[in-house]
């Protein structure tokens, strides 16, 4: 745990905090380590709106109809204020369920071919989000007493040759250029954080949120709806 203390040089805090509460500046908030605050972020929002983003866009799903989130602190005594562990089911409106763990408690790596999971009736897709992994296909079958047949056969793809921040950064500069929509646009980044954020309002309320894509609401839950935003800080407004 670390004690309050003053900024360091060059750093306005006032300024960092922006729109949030004013508090005491400590070592283990600022800069990187914000994610571990949930005033600030969260590891959903952190590392989860990645994964979030690449299985969405493989799916080719906008947004959830219903979050389920459970979590807690049970392994590590710290100053963050989010959990250590946490499990959350997205419910798409296809029918797909997309699941995404956080695993702050034991330090083993969730997968061992990939970062994200697809399972199929004929078998299981994993793949790392970045592209250094490539993906691999294992076949499997449907059902509980099926034989060990399979109608597909594995395979392994290559990664992506590059820097894919590099190459994310090429295409936006190239768009400014062109006034093409972008590879990642806003609306992306929009509707990849909505997941993050939904998933830590249905921890916070404890309640499983049914969700209006079109309206962007809870449907009825006035507590889900509520902290779908936050008060400002004087004399931050939002214009």
């Amino acid at each position: 745990r670390f004690p309050d203390t003053a900024p360091p040089k060059g750093l306005d805090w006032d300024m960092w905090l922006g729109p949030r509460p004013k508090r005491p500046y400590k070592d283990n908030i600022s800069l990187y380590k914000f994610r571990w605050w949930d005033n600030y972020s969260s590891q959903m929002a952190n590392w989860g709106v990645h994964y979030c983003d690449a299985m969405r866009w493989m799916l080719a799903e906008q947004a959830p109809v219903s979050i389920s989130a459970h979590g807690g602190r049970f392994a590590l005594d710290d100053d963050r204020t989010i959990p250590d562990t946490m499990e959350v089911i997205f419910e798409m409106p296809s029918g797909v369920l997309l699941i995404f763990g956080q695993y702050e408690a034991n330090g083993g790596p969730a997968l061992i071919d990939g970062e994200v999971e697809f399972r199929g009736t004929l078998g299981n897709l994993y793949a790392g989000t970045s592209g250094e992994a490539g993906y691999k296909i294992v076949p499997s079958r449907a059902g509980q007493f099926q034989d060990s047949g399979s109608n597909i056969e594995p395979h392994e793809g290559k990664r992506i040759d590059g820097d894919l921040t590099v190459q994310h950064i090429r295409n936006f500069l190239d768009c400014v250029k062109t006034r093409r929509r972008p590879n990642c646009d806003m609306e992306t980044g929009h509707r990849s954080t909505t997941f993050a954020l939904l998933a830590n309002i249905a921890l916070a309320t404890k309640t499983r949120i049914q969700w209006d894509p079109k309206k962007e609401r809870a449907i009825n839950n006035r507590r889900a709806n509520k902290l779908l935003h936050y008060e400002y800080r004087k004399p931050w407004k939002l214009g």
